[in-house]
């Protein structure tokens, strides 16, 4: 019986990332659950979904998922890996641009070096779907999507990790970054 409870146990520097992500400081437009941890990928892992919500309408998507294996990974580098989604819905026009892509990457980069996020063996792909409507869905007109998804090793605390992920959901959602210094006013949730 003692022997499962060392077992089920997780490992103290997992539980001490674990508390840096709750505690983490998160854009005040990003509403964060805690959800299921995929099982087979470590040992340990811990997952939020993450939307960004602003004046009643949702922005984006995503999720945020911290695997740690104490044993170490070599296709990671390292004990710990950082697997994050993020999907948003954007204008059209700007998804004809063939310069999205590679734009998307620099609001993940952008986002982990503001934080401090130190990393290394990053990987991930950005997808830019656009979807015409044709016959009787020709009136719906067309719409189109811009989905990151990445992986890295950090090397850092993980509170810096996931607010970088926080703010790439908001660059994806098209908002402005919030200006270094200045602590933005929490929006007032009805009935929460």
């Amino acid at each position: 019986m003692g022997v499962h409870r060392e077992i089920d146990r997780n490992p103290p520097a997992f539980e001490t990332a674990v508390e840096q992500l709750k505690a983490a400081t998160l854009r005040p437009e990003v509403v964060v659950d805690v959800m299921p941890a995929p099982q087979r990928i470590a040992p340990h892992a811990f997952a939020l979904s993450g939307d960004v919500e602003v004046d009643g309408e949702d922005l984006a998507t995503g999720r945020f998922i911290l695997l740690h294996d104490p044993a170490g990974n070599d296709a990671w580098g390292g004990t710990f890996r950082c697997v994050t989604f993020a999907r948003a819905d954007v204008e059209p026009e700007m998804a004809a641009d063939p310069a999205l892509p590679t734009v998307g990457w620099s609001w993940l980069a952008d986002a982990l070096g503001s934080h401090g996020a130190e990393h290394t063996a990053a990987s991930g792909s950005v997808t830019v779907v656009t979807t015409e409507g044709f016959g009787e869905m020709a009136d719906d007109g067309s719409d189109a999507q811009i989905e990151v998804r990445a992986s890295w090793t950090p090397a850092s605390d993980a509170d810096g990790h996931v607010s970088a992920w926080s703010d790439l959901l908001c660059a994806i959602a098209g908002l402005p970054p919030l200006t270094p210094g200045v602590v933005p006013l929490q929006r007032r949730r009805g009935g929460r």
